[in-house]
């Protein structure tokens, strides 16, 4: 394999663990919401911001 070869694989490889990582944590941040309270879901309404 040539040096470029190894420059791709490596992108390719990148890429991939990174979009998995990716699709890990907002799987896992989906599957939390479900587990919070609906009145704690700060995060849900158009105003509030985080703030009270």
């Amino acid at each position: 394999m040539s040096s470029t070869g190894y420059i791709v694989a490596a992108w390719v490889v990148t890429f991939a663990v990174v979009a998995g990582y990716a699709l890990w944590v907002l799987a896992r941040g989906r599957r939390l919401s479900r587990e919070v309270a609906p009145e704690e879901r700060r995060w849900m309404t158009a105003g509030s911001r985080g703030r009270e």
